[in-house]
């Protein structure tokens, strides 16, 4: 059954959704979105991919299966950093060295934005409809990360749900994910 709700209403629904989730349950389902954009996705050697750090308080998904799989793989791995209240990206290593946010959120210690093209981001949410818009936590770092001039291939969203509810309130400054990926699919937004 498809609802049509307001992304503060989706916002309450699925963050009780995630913290309903065992961390057994967390990382079984972590795995298998990974397994999703292995089969979905041909990584390969120098691509540039900016992922995200879980919050593990708020049951986030587990990224460390991409981002041990980009090394192995010798892709350039690159993760979010909020400096002045802009989302930044930073470059990490096997030895990068992090430190705790304000807002509990793993960041590199380096400051040194790439500033340059990404093959991939692969970004948090809560919720994402059939037509790649995206409800996060309101504080639009995403958003304005993806209307910056940084040239950005593609815009891919993990969820442990699956779209079915319709977004309400989505505005122009609200910029469109490219698919997403859930534990049992992969949606393309980008198919007319």
């Amino acid at each position: 059954m498809n609802f049509s709700l307001t992304k503060k209403e989706l916002r309450t629904i699925y963050k009780e959704k995630r913290m309903a989730l065992s961390q057994d349950e967390v990382n079984f389902l972590s795995k298998k979105i990974f397994e999703q954009f292995v089969l979905q996705f041909n990584i390969i050697e120098n691509q540039r991919v900016n992922i995200f750090l879980p919050i593990k308080k708020f049951n986030e998904i587990n990224t460390q299966f991409f981002i041990d799989y980009f090394f192995d793989k010798k892709v350039r791995v690159f993760v979010p950093k909020i400096q002045s209240e802009k989302m930044i990206s930073v470059e990490i290593f096997p030895d990068s060295e992090f430190e705790i946010n304000d807002w509990g959120i793993k960041e590199p210690i380096s400051n040194l934005d790439a500033n340059d093209e990404l093959d991939y981001v692969l970004a948090p949410l809560l919720y994402c409809d059939r037509y790649g818009n995206r409800v996060g936590y309101g504080k639009g770092f995403y958003d304005s990360f993806f209307m910056s001039d940084l040239k950005i291939h593609n815009k891919i969203g993990l969820n442990f749900f699956s779209p079915n509810e319709a977004i309400t309130d989505v505005f122009g400054k609200d910029v469109a994910l490219d698919g997403l990926i859930t534990p049992s699919e992969f949606v393309n937004f980008n198919i007319k």
